[in-house]
């Protein structure tokens, strides 16, 4: 690879600089650099076209090149098929936004590639290459879990008032991540102000936390008062601090008087201001 820090798993980067340091082409889901003998294998959940599967923590069956028609042993496919005799170090990348392409890590492969029976990209069956790859350095990042931790963290470092302007930059409809489960990114600017807000007391019960999390700060949970899975808003207006207790109960109960209850809370208490 060239240029920069080395890249660590987990790291994200953008497409300029994914070729720059591979020197590889701008296109594609497999990407071959003569010049650095490497092979780039580029998963990308935003575009839905091939299935790629990941059959176990660390193993993916990764589709073939080709959109149309059926898929041959030929040119990127026959590179990877032949990567290991070749020397070919394999580096795999997963991308859940579009540009953001997060680092798995060097990949082999875990046997020898297999047809199968896909659609093309217009709605046709057809053949295709499928390749085993197994992620080297151990199991699959969570992509979702590494951002929102990197945000969480910057959150954590923000004054109140800046906290609370970037909490009130939300757009309010999270951006689904295409995880297995379809996850929402939650915004971390958002879930740090409430908790601040909430100065360590469930806005429900109105007890203190329970106890202190590893960086001795009140434990308490993020709540969504109309569930995201709902329509409901990442704003401040619709998230409110809750003892695990209490944010177990909305989402066993939701009793209507208690959505009432945390509505006003949250409306009341969107500035940030000193228990009374």
């Amino acid at each position: 690879m060239n240029f920069g820090a080395p890249l660590l798993r987990g790291d994200i980067i953008g497409n300029k600089e994914l070729s720059g340091r591979f020197q590889c082409g701008i296109r594609g889901g497999i990407r071959y650099s003569k010049k650095t003998n490497t092979l780039v294998i580029i998963v990308d959940h935003t575009k839905g076209l091939y299935a790629d599967q990941w059959i176990d923590e660390q193993t993916i069956a990764y589709v073939g090149a080709g959109r149309k028609g059926h898929q041959e042993l030929t040119r990127m496919n026959k590179v990877l098929a032949e990567a290991m005799e070749r020397g070919t170090t394999i580096h795999l990348f997963e991308v859940f936004e579009k540009g953001r392409y997060f680092y798995q890590g060097q990949a082999e492969l875990a046997g020898a590639p297999y047809d199968g029976w896909q659609k093309d990209e217009e709605g046709n069956w057809r053949e295709v290459w499928i390749f085993p790859l197994k992620l080297i350095d151990g199991p699959r990042l969570q992509y979702l879990q590494k951002v929102e931790e990197e945000e969480r963290q910057e959150a954590r470092r923000l004054t109140d008032d800046e906290l609370r302007r970037r909490a009130q930059q939300s757009q309010g409809t999270p951006p689904k991540i295409p995880t297995y489960s379809r996850d929402y990114r939650r915004n971390q600017y958002v879930a740090e102000y409430v908790k601040r807000r909430a100065h360590g007391k469930c806005e429900l019960c109105g007890n203190d936390a329970p106890f202190e999390d590893p960086e001795r700060q009140p434990y308490l949970e993020v709540h969504h008062i109309v569930w995201l899975s709902k329509g409901g808003k990442d704003t401040l207006d619709n998230t409110v601090a809750l003892c695990p207790n209490c944010h177990r109960k909305m989402h066993i109960l939701n009793l209507q008087k208690d959505v009432k209850k945390l509505k006003e809370v949250a409306r009341e208490k969107n500035p940030l201001r000193a228990p009374r």
